[in-house]
């Protein structure tokens, strides 16, 4: 677990179920249920829709949409999800682009911060290659300080994959983060914080950046 996300991601959880009671907008409170499940919500959610999108169009009609939301256990009835929907399918064609879908559906970051996630995911990145993966780390993380790895209980490998899984979705651990799951991630993370100071501050901490 990076340094300090386990506090922002609980503060988080607590403030976006605070706002859902007090909130109208149907967008808001689905990016609200996303954000209630912790930083990786919304990251979930998007795997979710990767997997019903079977053709590969990277769109959705209302049905795989609706199955999406209730396959996340998202409790949405028709009506608001229909509202939601139809935000999205601006040229009435019956179907939604979900990266857009996505992108709008994330907390709004400055590029302030986008900058500084960009920064670390290329720090991170090493080959360079547009995904993290283990063999990334494996030349920037000494595993041998982890406790698990100490006790006998990991190998080397369980605890590269461990620290990948934070940035993946519960419901689809492939070992690889993408630029877009590591986006993903620390917006919600952002939502937590206030001040873009703050926010770039913990990731240079966090990064060594």
């Amino acid at each position: 677990q990076m340094p300090g996300t386990a506090r922002h991601d609980r503060e988080m959880a607590i403030q976006a179920k605070k706002k859902l009671s007090k909130t109208t907008d149907p967008l808001e409170r689905l990016r609200l249920k996303c954000l209630g499940r912790g930083s990786a919500g919304i990251k979930g959610l998007s795997k979710m829709f990767r997997v019903m999108d079977d053709n590969n169009s990277r769109t959705l009609d209302f049905k795989e949409f609706m199955k999406g939301l209730n396959d996340y256990a998202m409790m949405i009835d028709k009506e608001e999800a229909q509202e939601i929907f139809q935000i999205f399918d601006k040229d009435g064609s019956g179907t939604i682009d979900f990266d857009e879908f996505l992108v709008t559906l994330r907390p709004p970051m400055s590029n302030a911060r986008k900058e500084i996630i960009m920064e670390a995911f290329k720090k991170l990145d090493r080959s360079g290659d547009g995904v993290i993966t283990i063999e990334d780390l494996r030349g920037m993380y000494n595993a041998k300080h982890h406790p698990k790895y100490q006790n006998g209980d990991w190998t080397e490998e369980q605890v590269f994959r461990a620290f990948l899984d934070n940035f993946d979705s519960p419901y689809d651990k492939d070992g690889k983060v993408t630029a877009e799951e590591f986006m993903n991630y620390y917006a919600g993370v952002s939502a937590s914080i206030d001040t873009d100071i703050y926010f770039i501050v913990m990731m240079k901490n966090a990064w060594k950046l």
